[in-house]
């Protein structure tokens, strides 16, 4: 089929949504070629983390219609992979993320799959305990995480409470390669699966388990944290979990951003919600000015990730992922150890992308440190591994540079429900040491050494940005650089062969090179058309480090990216 022919066949069919009809519409009346091009040149990739894309009319966009399909091929994937045959389904605050996740309840429940439906937003990590604990053999939360509000997305969940495999979600992709959009696919109506029970609402009981799983996590001796906060769901989804769980263990004094405060898909006071920028922590900022608490806490619209502000000198201070990571991989070594939690050969596991620091953390208290691709669902492979072995009490924490923490086992994706009752109790034990986490930070820093790490995107958009990407991992890996900030090249990994790589890990398209005090790291995004170039440097102060992940930038880019 042309582009054109499944344009028109859209024009024709896709009548349920009004708003796809008037942009189809449109398209036709505009004759715009290039419009109707990127819309309808592919599929929607269904990649690890399922389905990402800008709302809209066509097959590479994300609607109702595309849900459908998706969701039409999981029920035919457990069904051949003989699993059970339930689903539980989440969703947060974004555009049609309650359409999307009825929509997909009503396929689930045509094809016999029992459809566990939140009834309300709730957060991502929410998802990943409710699989678990109704026994689903799958799991679906309607998000784009923290992407711009013109997007969404459709995360898919394996019954370990794990997104999925690579291999399973090959196999998923294959099984939705087989269901044509409009005419392949089963469905009933949202009422007709209510009587029939094979639509369900999950039941405040699981949520209330949920939160008391992730108070068990705690490492506080005080049942009442006399600390000041301010908080930020960033009109997301993390509004109710957040604030019981920090009710739950004592902390009374939370102010939450009042322009932030309700779920709002068109996010108007953050172009792009992500507590990883600063604009989108600017009105909690803000707020600190007049507040003055301990913390300010932030978490993106599907509350997986948390970024935090904390008080340095007249002002506050973002701590970065990396070092969140840190300062709560220190505290939890510290904590277990003084009340005598600590395992016997304790576990920590982070990715090939996150900070080296954390590496002599580890080693300073005997910790294995492991790392893993890319994404959350390896660190919760991992803990998996561990349960499996009867080992699961050696995982004491995982977490990503992309402000992704887990200090236990209770779900298997990060959740930042979990790391705000962390970074609280972490603020209250280093205040009753009269110091903040500022100074904490930087007393790590002089006792470690000083890393900086940074993160930038390129972006590749439109019909040839996937070539172009590739061109730019194609040349790297043919002509790789021998220098970087004036130190030699002295090693290089490429995870998608396996040369260089010391870990056994999957294969994936990142490629590592390494100096005597820094590194980069170069893969294109699962989710998004975008390029990532990962930079750390150590030494001995910050402005150094920065100055020579600056001068590692500029020498990539102009020599690749130009």
């Amino acid at each position: 089929m042309t582009i054109m022919e499944d344009f028109w066949r859209w024009r024709e069919r896709a009548a349920e949504d009004p708003d796809l009809v008037s942009e189809l519409s449109a398209l036709e009346a505009a004759h715009d070629e290039a419009g109707i091009g990127d819309r309808f040149y592919r599929d929607l990739a269904f990649g690890t983390g399922g389905l990402r894309g800008v709302l809209g009319a066509g097959p590479n966009r994300m609607n109702l219609y595309v849900v459908r399909r998706a969701t039409q091929g999981l029920c035919d994937y457990l069904r051949a992979a003989g699993l059970p045959l339930s689903a539980a389904i989440a969703y947060d605050s974004r555009i049609k993320s309650d359409l999307f996740a009825r929509e997909a309840a009503r396929v689930l429940a045509a094809n016999g799959v029992t459809a566990w439906l939140y009834p309300r937003l709730e957060p991502t990590p929410a998802l990943s305990w409710a699989v678990r604990y109704y026994g689903c053999g799958a799991g679906v939360c309607v998000t784009a995480s923290h992407n711009p509000a013109k997007y969404n997305g459709y995360k898919v969940y394996g019954p370990d409470g794990c997104q999925i495999t690579l291999e399973a979600a090959a196999a998923v992709q294959e099984a939705i390669s087989q269901v044509d959009l409009f005419d392949g696919v089963k469905l009933c109506s949202f009422e007709e699966g209510l009587a029939a029970g094979t639509i369900r609402m999950i039941g405040e009981d699981c949520l209330d388990v949920y939160l008391e799983a992730v108070r068990t996590q705690s490492v506080s001796d005080s049942g009442d944290l006399d600390l000041k906060v301010v908080y930020t769901p960033l009109n997301g989804a993390g509004l109710e979990c957040v604030t019981r769980i920090l009710r739950m263990i004592g902390v009374r004094d939370v102010t939450v951003v009042p322009e932030q405060e309700h779920p709002d898909g068109h996010f108007p006071t953050c172009p792009y919600p992500n507590p990883e920028i600063r604009e989108a922590m600017e009105r909690g900022l803000a707020l600190c000015k007049s507040v003055r608490p301990d913390l300010l806490l932030g978490t993106d619209p599907d509350c997986d990730r948390m970024g935090a502000a904390v008080p340095d000198g007249d002002g506050y201070r973002l701590i970065t992922g990396n070092e969140m990571g840190v300062l709560l991989l220190d505290y939890i070594c510290r904590r277990r150890i003084e009340r005598g939690t600590m395992p016997k050969r304790p576990v920590a596991v982070t990715t090939i992308v996150s900070t080296d620091m954390a590496d002599a953390v580890a080693a300073k208290y005997g910790v294995e440190l492991r790392r893993t691709l890319t994404g959350f669902k390896f660190i919760g492979e991992q803990i998996g591994r561990l349960e499996a072995a009867g080992e699961a009490d050696r995982y004491i924490f995982g977490f990503e540079e992309s402000y992704g923490y887990l200090s236990g086992g209770h779900v298997r994706d990060k959740d930042a429900v979990n790391a705000s009752m962390l970074a609280c109790e972490m603020t209250a034990w280093y205040r009753a040491r009269g110091m903040t986490l500022a100074q904490a930070l930087d007393a790590l820093y002089a006792e470690f050494g000083c890393w900086q790490n940074a993160l930038h995107s390129f972006t590749f958009e439109g019909a040839s940005g996937m070539e172009k990407m590739r061109g730019v991992m194609e040349a790297l890996r043919s002509r790789p650089p021998k220098a970087l900030a004036g130190q030699a090249v002295t090693g290089r990994a490429d995870y998608l062969t396996g040369e260089g790589v010391m870990r056994d890990l999957p294969r994936s398209d990142v490629l590592e090179f390494r100096t005597e005090t820094g590194k980069a790291l170069v893969r294109p995004s699962g989710t998004e058309p975008k390029l990532k170039l990962y930079l750390s440097s150590r030494s001995p102060t910050s402005e150094q480090a920065q100055a020579q992940n600056q001068a590692m930038l500029e020498e990539l880019a102009a020599a690749y990216l130009g």
